[in-house]
C-alpha cells in the first residue's frame, strides 16, 4: 500500500457525502493519509424513547471514521469492514458530533483502524476499532467515487 493523493480523498469524500445513507445524516468529511474526521448535526430524528441520540448513530459515525483513514491507504479498490467494535460511553442529544478515524497498524492483508466520537463540548461519548480488507471491486468501478475523481 502507497500514500495516495489529494484526489483520492477528494474523492472518498465525494462518494460518502453521495452515498443514499447518507441524505439522512447530512454528514461532513475529511479524509487525510491515515485519516477521516465526520461531523453531523444532532437532530431528534435520530432519537430514541429517551430523548438522546441511538446507539447505531454514533456506531455508524466510528465504523465510517475507521473506514475512511483505511480507504485512505487504498486508491485502487473499494475497503471492506470485517469486523469492528465499539463502546459508547455518553448519551448525546444535542450539538455536533464528531468522529476522528486513524490507521494504527497495516500489513498486506488487513488495515486495523480505530475512532473516537465526541460531543459538541469534546467530551468523549464512544470508540471503536476495526479490521479493513481490500475488496475486488475497483473505484473506477464506482460511480459517486469515478464522478468525483473527475
Amino acid at each position: 500500500m502507497k500514500r495516495t493523493d489529494e484526489a483520492h480523498w477528494r474523492a472518498l469524500e465525494g462518494m460518502y457525502v453521495g452515498s443514499p445513507i447518507n441524505t439522512i445524516y447530512a454528514p461532513q468529511i475529511e479524509v487525510g493519509h491515515e485519516t477521516a474526521s465526520i461531523e453531523i448535526e444532532v437532530g431528534d430524528h435520530f432519537f430514541h424513547a429517551a430523548g438522546a441520540i441511538h446507539g447505531s448513530v454514533t456506531w455508524k459515525m466510528l465504523d465510517d471514521a475507521s473506514f475512511f483513514a483505511a480507504s485512505s491507504l487504498v486508491d485502487d479498490v473499494f475497503v471492506l469492514t470485517t469486523s469492528f467494535t465499539s463502546y459508547l460511553t455518553r448519551p448525546v442529544s444535542e450539538g455536533m458530533l464528531r468522529s476522528v478515524g486513524r490507521v494504527v497498524n497495516r500489513n498486506r492483508s488487513q488495515i486495523v483502524a480505530e475512532a473516537v466520537a465526541y460531543d459538541q463540548a469534546g467530551r468523549e461519548v464512544g470508540r471503536g476499532n476495526g479490521i479493513f480488507v481490500r475488496s475486488r471491486m475497483e473505484l473506477a468501478t464506482i460511480p459517486l467515487y469515478a464522478q468525483a475523481k473527475g
